[in-house]
């Protein structure tokens, strides 16, 4: 035998780092390890972690419309941004006519009976679909974001309203329900149909419709403008929170549809098919 041939006995194991990658499952959650691949989910494999940016990004935003509404309750006449309101309402001053009524009048519809038909008939499809985890994380940002949050926040400070508002209105001024509702949806519609690849784009565009809502608010005298502040954000806070808790069921369930979705393509025959073949 020759003195060069290898010794299987004597040959070093191979180490973790020369195993090849396994390719990533895509949740939609960016969980995947940075080359890319990601470790394979056995039984008893440790559980997905929840991502700490969400975490504070959430608990941040709810602490500002917290401490800003605590603010405004210290004096509801005249809290300390008064004169900022004031001057962002006298810029609303109008004429109200023309396309920035019917811009307006749509978002006014959107945030009211019409826009809760958008996540009612998204919860329809996700429990069509037997997603129930995602359904839950629909049932409880939608619910806890505007029963707890908003309406507890109306209620802690009961602000009124500008004068002659050109809708329908309730009461308490602080928060903006309507920017709350649209920063929210925002938020779950991003979580759970957006691919992670395209949420950047969605969060701009997002950030746009939301910011639309805000000046709809105040255009139509229906808010200051330091209550749709202090809605968007106490939206957008519990939608981030409320993903933050249900994030590592939402990365088992895709995990699991994923698994679904391939077993399904091997049974089929023309799976193996060359993509755009012919």
């Amino acid at each position: 035998m020759s003195a060069n041939s290898a010794d299987p006995a004597t040959e070093p194991a191979p180490t973790p780092h020369d195993r090849p990658g396994r390719p990533a499952r895509p949740d939609g959650l960016g969980c995947g390890r940075p080359d890319g691949s990601r470790r394979s989910r056995r039984p008893g494999a440790s559980p997905v972690r929840r991502s700490r940016g969400l975490l504070v990004a959430g608990l941040l935003s709810l602490a500002a419309a917290s401490a800003a509404a605590l603010v405004v309750r210290s004096d509801i006449t005249d809290p300390p941004f008064q004169r900022l309101d004031d001057r962002w309402l006298g810029w609303m001053g109008g004429p109200h006519d023309g396309p920035y009524l019917a811009a307006a009048t749509a978002l006014n519809w959107f945030g009211g009976p019409v826009g809760a038909l958008l996540p009612l008939t998204l919860l329809f499809l996700l429990l069509f679909r037997r997603r129930w985890a995602s359904a839950g994380f629909l049932l409880a940002a939608y619910l806890g974001g505007n029963m707890l949050v908003i309406q507890g926040l109306k209620h802690l400070v009961d602000r009124p309203r500008p004068a002659d508002p050109l809708v329908r209105v309730d009461h308490g001024s602080f928060p903006s329900g309507h920017a709350a509702t649209a920063a929210l949806l925002v938020v779950v519609a991003g979580a759970l149909l957006v691919p992670a690849a395209r949420r950047r784009a969605w969060w701009c565009g997002g950030a746009v419709f939301t910011l639309a809502m805000m000046w709809s608010r105040t255009w139509l005298h229906a808010h200051w403008l330091t209550d749709t502040v202090a809605g968007a954000v106490a939206g957008a806070g519990a939608g981030l929170l409320t993903w933050w808790l249900f994030q590592p069921a939402l990365a088992r369930e895709s995990a699991r549809s994923h698994d679904r979705r391939g077993a399904a393509a091997g049974a089929d025959p023309g799976a193996a098919a060359v993509p755009g073949g012919g």
